[in-house]
């Protein structure tokens, strides 16, 4: 008897990690997600951003590769596909049709390859005065029980009253107050119009800038409800998760998480006496790791910490490039993905392994968002971007660092 006991053991270990992994789950529906679910989502979590975006608007390039963005999102086995679409500034595009129809065709393509993917949409810190260009659908009045207007968006309206953060980007450029009702409308606008799409999940970005007049979170309590109340009836599967930089380690409110999961930034530290390598450790500046509060789940599990994701986030390069500063957020002198772009392509692949383990290691409440496609600062020929794509004709500026995710997904 045990010796059949033994074979099967060693039957099992010995199908691919891809196939073991089809039995892990990612099944959820109105009643939420359970907690494993949850982390078999954030273990094949990445980082694409504008994934669903058309094609080269307002000039730039950074879509460029759509092709062979969707080959690799395939070919990798992601199930989480990280800010997928979202503006940051420049609002008036979503008076586009073609903005919304290529996110649509495109969500469509990968939920028929997998319907069990998972696409986030951002409602970030920023709002422009574009959004004086955005017409509000009678849908979003409906929603919040208000009478329908025929009218525009107001920036104005979405500005802190004692002018706190107000051209906070740069002149015309501001972080909204959620307090506001005008930035509910916009974020419940914003929320809704990506669950057309097909998303279903939601990034709310840096919440206590965006909450700066809310201290009691009655305002984000009030929106989130909004959404996943639209969300119950219009989304997918009739949920959607809603996670957001929390550098106080959540977004708790009476005991109960606002949030399905936190996220943070990586926060990596440098090696100074080894150049440009560089280290993870808690503790550092404000990393999230051992800090993720305990809570109850909106979907109602307890637990002692809530999962949380970390990325490789961007954010400009320092004052001082190429120098180590311990007590700044730049990883020598560059934003995080700038950093891991302008490695070696065998210590980037080294560096992704490390940090991957370091994370389940240290805390296994922690997830690694791997980097997909973001846009990076330093110098380079590769259009302002990082992509971890096999680099090939398809896409002659990848970083090549898809085999390694691959790998480390199906446990090699």
């Amino acid at each position: 008897m045990k010796n059949i006991v033994y074979f099967f053991i060693l039957l099992f270990f010995s199908f691919p990690c891809s196939l073991r992994g089809q039995g892990k789950g990612y099944h959820f529906d109105e009643r939420g997600i359970s907690r494993q679910v949850l982390e078999n989502y954030l273990d094949r979590s990445i980082t694409m951003v504008y994934l669903l975006m058309p094609d080269k608007p307002e000039g730039r390039r950074v879509y460029s590769y759509h092709a062979d963005d969707m080959r690799m999102v395939k070919n990798i086995g992601a199930k989480f596909i990280g800010r997928s679409i979202y503006r940051w500034g420049g609002e008036s595009l979503l008076n586009e049709p073609e903005f919304w129809n290529k996110a649509k065709t495109l969500a469509n393509e990968l939920h028929t390859y997998d319907p069990d993917i998972i696409l986030q949409g951002c409602l970030f810190e920023i709002v422009t005065e574009e959004v004086n260009q955005v017409k509000i659908p009678d849908w979003v009045f409906t929603g919040y029980g208000l009478p329908v207007e025929a009218r525009t968006f107001s920036y104005a309206d979405m500005l802190n009253k004692e002018g706190r953060l107000v051209d906070h980007w740069r002149k015309g450029s501001s972080v909204p107050d959620i307090s506001r009702l005008e930035t509910q409308l916009w974020f419940y606008y914003l929320a809704c119009a990506y669950i057309g799409v097909g998303c279903e999940a939601f990034h709310l970005g840096q919440i206590e800038l965006i909450g700066m007049n809310d201290p009691e979170r009655e305002s984000w309590a009030h929106v989130i409800g909004k959404i996943r109340e639209y969300a119950s009836t219009h989304a997918r599967r009739h949920w959607v998760l809603l996670d957001a930089h929390t550098p106080y380690g959540g977004m708790v409110r009476n005991g109960v998480s606002l949030l399905d999961f936190n996220s943070f930034p990586l926060r990596i530290k440098e090696i100074p006496d080894q150049p440009y390598k560089a280290e993870l450790a808690v503790g550092h500046l404000d990393a999230l790791y051992k800090k993720s509060k305990g809570c109850v789940s909106p979907s109602g599990w307890k637990c002692e910490h809530l999962p949380y994701l970390v990325e490789f986030d961007n954010y400009g390069r320092g004052k001082e490039p190429n120098v180590a500063d311990l007590t700044s957020h730049f990883v020598w002198g560059w934003d995080e993905i700038s950093w891991l772009s302008l490695q070696p392509e065998d210590y980037r692949n080294e560096w992704l392994v490390y940090a991957y383990q370091w994370i389940h290691r240290t805390d296994p409440n922690g997830h690694l968002e791997m980097p997909g496609c973001r846009m990076i600062t330093c110098p380079n020929r590769t259009e302002g971007n990082y992509r971890a794509n096999t680099n090939s004709i398809a896409c002659p500026f990848g970083y090549s660092q898809e085999e390694t995710i691959k790998k480390l997904w199906n446990g090699q």
